[in-house]
């Protein structure tokens, strides 16, 4: 007799996770139709529906739900017997899921895959880009095994290590240069562009701001930090990024960037997993490799000989001399 198998929890999570068939069976790498009759064999073993299916989306029936739950609860198990074993067996190896979020993706995430491909051959590395939160319900429901994130995060199944702290840049248009840079209280009285609701490095710039949600909610929003450079460029308002993004997102915009008054806002970069996760000790010599990473980053991200001083070498580019400008 057919019994439930660890193939129908996966397809069944996959399915719960996406919610439509077609996106479920490509995570899965199978055909709809062979996932749609890995569900109907489901279904039928346990003698009740689990989805109720649209011509769109599916849903989950009651029972479904709380499948839902379980299955994750079980895969998660399965996922960290396999860590204990590759804990076991000395260096890194196998699959390595790894979140990230967006403001720091693009220019730390090459270099870490690369370095880890020589520290650790054996391992494949499967990186995901997703804000926060994301981030956080994947590594609770065993989706994730580690992320790379903005800290606190605050979930009390999850460790967190510090890696390193990164300053915010001023980014304004390339007229604005030799004017004094504004203080936190001036810049909540310009046109502040931000990143949409979701990105931490959002709720980050509206705090150093001290800026109500109210007028956080009228501020003009970009979906990534290339296009706020880019509005800056065309004079629409100004914006913050994070010092690593600097020298990609200025090299071919008009605008110039500065430091901001002390105490100058900044944010604390930190890899997280779960606390039951016996790879905890080998996600701490990755986290080493991502701290001396992001510290060369963060240090040397366009900085000139002199302190405090940002160079450009892209040709019609951003104006980077980042100087400590008078503060207004």
């Amino acid at each position: 007799m057919t019994e439930i198998s660890m193939k129908h929890l996966r397809y069944f999570e996959a399915l719960a996770q996406h919610g439509h068939f077609g996106r479920a069976a490509e995570a899965c790498a199978i055909s709809q139709p062979a996932l749609s009759l890995q569900m109907k064999e489901l279904e039928e073993l346990l003698g009740a529906p689990l989805v109720e299916r649209g011509s769109r989306r599916i849903r989950l029936t009651p029972l479904g739900e709380d499948f839902a739950v379980r299955a994750r609860e079980i895969l998660r198990a399965v996922d960290e017997l396999h860590a204990l074993a590759r804990a076991s067996h000395g260096p890194l190896a196998g699959r390595l899921r790894i979140g990230v979020i967006p403001t720091v993706a693009p220019y730390l995430l090459p270099m870490v895959i690369q370095r880890l491909a020589v520290s650790f051959p054996e391992l494949d590395v499967r990186p995901r880009e997703m804000v926060t939160q994301k981030l956080i319900e994947g590594l609770v429901e065993g989706r994730l095994d580690t992320a790379i994130v903005a800290l606190p995060v605050s979930e009390p199944a999850l460790a967190e290590y510090a890696l390193f702290d990164e300053e915010f840049i001023l980014v304004r248009p390339r007229e604005d240069a030799d004017k004094p840079v504004p203080s936190s209280d001036m810049l909540r009285e310009m046109r502040l562009l931000l990143l949409e609701e979701g990105h931490c490095f959002r709720e980050q710039a509206i705090s150093f701001c001290n800026m109500p949600s109210s007028a956080a909610r009228d501020l003009m929003e970009g979906s990534s930090l290339t296009t706020l450079v880019q509005m800056v460029g065309a004079g629409i308002g100004v914006t913050l990024v994070p010092r690593m993004a600097v020298p990609v997102e200025t090299r071919s915009a008009f605008v110039s960037v500065a430091r901001l008054p002390q105490p100058r806002p900044y944010r604390t970069v930190g890899m997280v997993w779960r606390k039951s996760n016996p790879l905890a000790e080998q996600f701490q010599h990755i986290a080493g490799i991502v701290r001396d990473i992001g510290l060369v980053g963060t240090r040397s991200a366009g900085m000139g000989p002199k302190a405090g001083v940002l160079e450009s070498g892209a040709e019609g580019g951003a104006e980077l001399a980042l100087r400590d400008l008078p503060h207004g």
